[in-house]
């Protein structure tokens, strides 16, 4: 009878075990998830100030409208990525344009000292660190993630549950950078 018990002591440890393991992993895929909510969030707003920028400068530089239409297509590009690879490659794309859109607004001192303009200026440069910490806490949670599945014995359950590495939101440097205005 002691063997029995035995067993069955070892098989219910064994289980809990797997419990705990999942659990763990669902927690960890969760939180993932949830930082690179904060992330969209932050670059949902960034995507909203840019048409009111645009459209401040285009008030006073109307015929830069290849400036303008190069920033309005990557952001439309930027909207449409996915992966955090795709987002990258967009972000580097639309800091680009924005800059060569600062660079329009360089030319028009009128345009550098409205109210309206250094107002949203400022509101992008906010959302360039929001954005730039939302990456360090999505990035922190995709790293807790993928090494609690690369570790022994959690790595045999995950692959067999087929729980899936995240990919790190790694935005070259020039997207880490915030847009420099110089006045």
């Amino acid at each position: 009878m002691i063997p029995l018990y035995i067993i069955i002591g070892v098989v219910v440890l064994i289980a809990i075990w797997l419990v705990l393991v999942f659990n763990g992993l669902i927690k960890l895929r969760n939180r993932t998830d949830e930082a690179w909510s904060d992330i969209e969030v932050q670059l949902k707003r960034r995507y909203d100030l840019i048409p009111n920028l645009v459209n401040t400068v285009k008030g006073y530089a109307k015929h830069e409208d290849g400036v303008f239409t190069k920033v309005t297509e990557a952001r439309s590009n930027a909207m449409q990525a996915k992966t955090p690879a795709d987002h990258a490659k967009a972000e580097n794309m639309l800091s680009e344009t924005l800059k060569s859109l600062f660079a329009v607004s360089e030319n028009y001192p009128d345009l550098k000292a409205s109210g309206n303009f250094l107002h949203l200026q400022q509101e992008l440069v906010d959302a360039e660190d929001k954005i730039q910490a939302s990456r360090r806490f999505y990035n922190g949670n995709v790293r807790d993630f993928n090494t609690k599945m690369q570790v022994f014995p959690t790595n045999m359950i995950a692959g067999m549950l087929g729980f899936k590495k995240y990919e790190f939101f790694d935005a070259p440097e020039e997207v880490n950078a915030t847009p420099e205005v110089k006045f």
